[in-house]
């Protein structure tokens, strides 16, 4: 299933180009590979690019990518952001389901 979507990894070096620069809605799932609740995430997300294959969809892990976690103030993970036209749109503490994502994108479109 993962070879159909397209989920990139950005850290400090390439998260501007990977995410801020550029129009339109990316979700960013901020985590990190030793906790339980982001490699419940990481499915879920998989399945939401799936069923969503046009919605940009990057996985900063916070170890790698700690400027990144600092700048946007990741304090507990999974984190996942939403930003649109390279702002902050949405922030979502915790796993979050498909039809969750999918509201938040909603939303961050919307806004």
């Amino acid at each position: 299933m993962s070879n159909q979507v397209n989920i990139r990894e950005a850290d400090d070096s390439n998260f501007q180009e990977a995410v801020l620069q550029g129009d339109g809605v990316v979700v960013v799932d901020f985590w990190a590979p030793w906790c339980g609740p982001c490699r419940m995430q990481g499915p879920i997300l998989e399945s939401f690019g799936t069923a969503n294959p046009s919605q940009r969809i990057v996985k900063v892990n916070v170890d790698e990518a700690r400027a990144v976690a600092m700048q946007y103030r990741i304090q507990a993970i999974p984190t996942i952001g939403v930003f649109k036209d390279g702002k902050l749109v949405n922030v979502a503490m915790g796993v979050q389901t498909e039809d969750r994502l999918a509201h938040l994108v909603q939303e961050a479109s919307a806004a």
